[in-house]
C-alpha cells in the first residue's frame, strides 16, 4: 500500500513539474517580452502591436452587450438639489447606439421642459446656474405626468427597437438625476417607467477611471471632445456631451 502511494505521488509530481516548464516555454514563445524581467508590462498601449490594442465589441446586439438594458444618457436641470422639495424643470436623454462593428454612438435626443410640481421650491442659487426662467413665454413645459409620458415613450421605442428588455440611466453624478425622476414618477403614480430602478452606469467613475477627470466639463476636454462652457447647464447640451464621453469611453475600452 505504501508502495503504490509513494508511486501516485510520484507521478502528480512529474505533472506538475512538467506543467510548469509547458508554461514557461510556450510564454516566452508567445509572449517573449514576459521574460524580459521587471520591465515586462513597460510597454504603452499606444505602442501594443495591432493584435493587442483596445477592438470594438464583440457583441453583436447592444441588448447581449449589456446584459438586455439599453444605456440612455440622462440629464435633468432642477430648481435645486432636493428631488421632494425642488422643481424638475427639464429633462434630456439619448439612447446610445451600436453599430455591426461594435462601435457606440449617441441616438437622437428626447428632450421636453417640465412645470415645477405644485409645492415644489426654486432656490435662487440653482436658478442662476441653469438660467431657466419658468414664466418665459416660449418655454412649451408640460405637467409632470405628461413631460413623463414623452421621456419614456422614446426611450421604451428605442429600448424595443435596441431589443432590450429595459433601459439603465447613465449620468454625470447618475443617482442625482435618477433621483429627481424617480420622484416624479412618485408624484403622478406612473406604472410604466422604463428605467431600472436603482442601478445606472456614471460617467464620473468612467471619466475617473479613463482620464483622471471627475468633472464634466474636464472630463469631456481630457477626451478630446469641444466643450462650450456657455452651453453647459442645459439639459440638452450637458446629455449630448455626456453621450459623446460614455461612447468615446466605451469605444476605447473595446472588447471585454
Amino acid at each position: 500500500m505504501n508502495r503504490q502511494f509513494g508511486y501516485i505521488w510520484s507521478e502528480i509530481i512529474f505533472l506538475l513539474v512538467l506543467s510548469d516548464q509547458l508554461r514557461s516555454f510556450f510564454a516566452s514563445t508567445a509572449f517573449p517580452e514576459a521574460s524580459a524581467g521587471p520591465n515586462c508590462y513597460s510597454v504603452a498601449m499606444d505602442n501594443m502591436p495591432p493584435d493587442m490594442s483596445p477592438q470594438p465589441s464583440v457583441a453583436l446586439r447592444i441588448a447581449d452587450r449589456f446584459r438586455g438594458f439599453l444605456p440612455v444618457i440622462v440629464d435633468v436641470e432642477t430648481g435645486g438639489f432636493e428631488c421632494h422639495r425642488h422643481a424638475l424643470l427639464e429633462i434630456a436623454a439619448i439612447p446610445i447606439l451600436m453599430d455591426e462593428k461594435g462601435f457606440f454612438t449617441p441616438g437622437e435626443c428626447i428632450t421636453t421642459h417640465v412645470d415645477p410640481f405644485p409645492g415644489s421650491e426654486l432656490d435662487p442659487k440653482s436658478m442662476e446656474i441653469t438660467g431657466i426662467d419658468v414664466t418665459h413665454p416660449f418655454r412649451d413645459a408640460k405637467p409632470e405626468r405628461e413631460a413623463l409620458d414623452f421621456i419614456f415613450h422614446g426611450v421604451r421605442m428605442a429600448a424595443r427597437k435596441a431589443e432590450c428588455q429595459r433601459a439603465i440611466l447613465v449620468g454625470h453624478n447618475a443617482h442625482f438625476d435618477l433621483g429627481f425622476i424617480n420622484a416624479a414618477v412618485g408624484r403622478v403614480d406612473h406604472k410604466r417607467n422604463p428605467f431600472h430602478p436603482f442601478s445606472v452606469f456614471d460617467t464620473v467613475t468612467l471619466a475617473g477611471m479613463a482620464y483622471g477627470q471627475t468633472v464634466l466639463s474636464r472630463a469631456v476636454q481630457a477626451a478630446g471632445i469641444d466643450w462650450n462652457g456657455d452651453e453647459a447647464h442645459s439639459a440638452v447640451y450637458d446629455t449630448q456631451k455626456t453621450a459623446e464621453l460614455f461612447c468615446k469611453i466605451l469605444n476605447r475600452w473595446g472588447s471585454i
